[in-house]
């Protein structure tokens, strides 16, 4: 199996297991994985939170502390065209990592390059903000959808009941994502696909 090396670009309180999940499952098939944050260097650390519904009543999800998560790789290094591949995590960290114009740039690259790119949840904010969604087939948090379409994106409906997901993610070209954590599995698995690694099932 050829090695891959991914660029994960995160933010403080970026999803907790939308994070740590790809992070490991990536490593553990044998790719590099670089976690970045804008404004950070290697050995910095970002604050991750955990999004649940706590109670039956809830129209939203609450947030709570997760991990402190170190980084293993300074953004102002990252060379992009040394990587095969580009995630997005969800969680509120896209909520300003999306405003820096080297994140924009980063995304547009693999977008051109037509590598392997993946968000999940509102990590689709980062792509809505680069051009690279129009008529791309799509999803991330319903939250998201008024964004992706203004950016031409087609969105795919999919079911969520208090951030319950069948795990199920949506694959157009080299663009692969999902609503919610609860997809985590698909979106790995169709991710590795679309970087050409074979896992025998």
């Amino acid at each position: 199996m050829a090695v891959k090396k991914i660029l994960m670009l995160v933010g403080d309180y970026s999803e907790d297991y939308e994070v740590m999940c790809p992070y490991v499952t990536l490593r553990a098939v044998g790719h590099t994985v670089h976690v970045v944050a804008p404004y950070e260097k290697a050995g910095d650390t970002i604050r991750t939170s955990v999004h649940e519904y706590e109670f039956e009543d809830d129209d939203n999800y609450s947030e709570k502390p997760g991990h402190k998560f170190t980084l293993n790789a300074t953004f102002d290094d990252i060379k992009v065209e040394e990587y095969d591949g580009v995630l997005c995590p969800g969680g509120r960290g896209t909520d300003y990592i999306r405003t820096n114009e080297d994140v924009v740039k980063i995304v547009r690259h693999f977008a051109e390059a037509n590598k392997a790119m993946a968000s999940i949840c509102n990590g689709i904010q980062v792509y809505t903000v680069t051009d690279v969604l129009e008529g791309k087939s799509c999803v991330g948090f319903p939250d998201n959808k008024p964004e992706v379409i203004k950016a031409g994106g087609n969105w795919v409906e999919k079911e969520i009941i208090r951030g319950a997901t069948k795990d199920e993610a949506v694959v157009d070209g080299n663009l692969v994502t999902a609503p919610t954590w609860g997809a985590l599995s698909a979106m790995l698995v169709k991710f590795l696909e679309v970087l050409g690694t074979k896992i025998e099932q």
